[in-house]
């Protein structure tokens, strides 16, 4: 092939056929979302690299950047659409009465890519629950994914709950930042052995409440002695029971954080039979406003290229 018909890495083309199951699976979504009372919503596809920099709570590596020829100041294109819609509802929708709930659905692009997402180009479709965050808004947005996914077609379901901020809330006035980081890496890799040698022994049983959400809630009621994860145990089974009528596989990892950088108290992880990675993420987060407080939300965004 000449030159003029090469792509840069991480890009492709979706042609007749491939293209069309696209557009079809993003109105499929689109129109679920929007049926149960989320308004669409559009964003720019580049904005001012600072801005949308400073919105970014995960990794600012992500940002594509280039020199706007007219004013003159760098531009990044979006790399995720949830900063955006964060910029849209504490300035332009700032006054609106909430909770707000918006949908959108465009492509985003990321700077690099992984083996196991080689894909730089993405279209992405989620929606978002603005001035909620509580156990309800988790059910009604945890619900919605999965009915979006069913409404394009996607069957193999599986809800993966977690508890992004679990070692922190609960090791913030015992251990370092440093020891938090330390603790959280073992607990990622799943290490029993690290965490025995490292003196975490006590925080093994979180190993163990991992896998179908009810026997994970079991084990995480025994490591629970204080009392002091009472609330988001019930939090977690209510989001369990909700799904439970869903057809869905509803599992639990209480300390996974791959994806939820910027998550709080919940969050989940969407699977498909067909494949071994996240076709989508959701929970809950704060968007800061420019008067200094912190407005609760609730969301989930889906990858409709990852449905195989």
């Amino acid at each position: 092939m000449g030159a003029g018909g090469l792509l840069p890495q991480g890009l492709r083309d979706r042609l007749p056929g491939e293209a069309a199951t696209q557009a079809r699976t993003v109105r499929a979504l689109l129109d679920s979302i929007e049926g149960r009372g989320y308004n669409r919503v559009s964003p720019p596809l580049a904005e001012y690299e600072d801005g949308l920099a400073a919105r970014l709570k995960s990794s600012r590596t992500d940002l594509a950047r280039f020199v706007d020829p007219l004013s003159q100041r760098t531009l990044a294109i979006r790399p995720d659409i949830t900063p955006q819609i964060a910029r849209i509802v504490s300035t332009q929708l700032a006054e609106v009465p909430r909770p707000l709930r918006l949908a959108y659905a465009g492509p985003v692009l990321k700077l690099g890519a992984t083996q196991l997402n080689p894909q730089r180009e993405a279209m992405q479709v989620g929606a978002e629950l603005i001035g909620d965050d509580s156990v309800a808004a988790a059910c009604e947005i945890t619900g919605i994914a999965v009915a979006a996914l069913k409404a394009a077609g996607v069957e193999g379901i599986t809800v993966d709950l977690t508890m992004p901020d679990l070692v922190q809330t609960l090791a913030g006035l015992l251990l370092s930042p440093g020891e938090i980081a330390d603790l959280d890496a073992l607990l990622d890799m799943k290490d029993a052995g690290g965490l025995a040698e490292a003196g975490y022994a006590s925080w093994l049983p979180l190993i163990a409440a991992t896998g179908p959400v009810a026997p994970a809630l079991d084990a995480l009621r025994k490591f629970d002695h204080a009392g002091l994860m009472t609330s988001r145990i019930a939090g977690i089974e209510a989001i369990a029971a909700e799904l439970a009528g869903s057809g869905v596989r509803v599992t639990l990892d209480p300390t996974e954080r791959h994806g939820f950088e910027y998550h709080s108290w919940f969050g989940f992880s969407l699977f498909l039979s067909s494949g071994t990675n996240a076709v989508g993420r959701g929970g809950c987060y704060t968007i800061a406003h420019g008067d200094g407080h912190d407005e609760a939300a609730t969301g989930f965004s889906v990858y409709p290229d990852g449905f195989g």
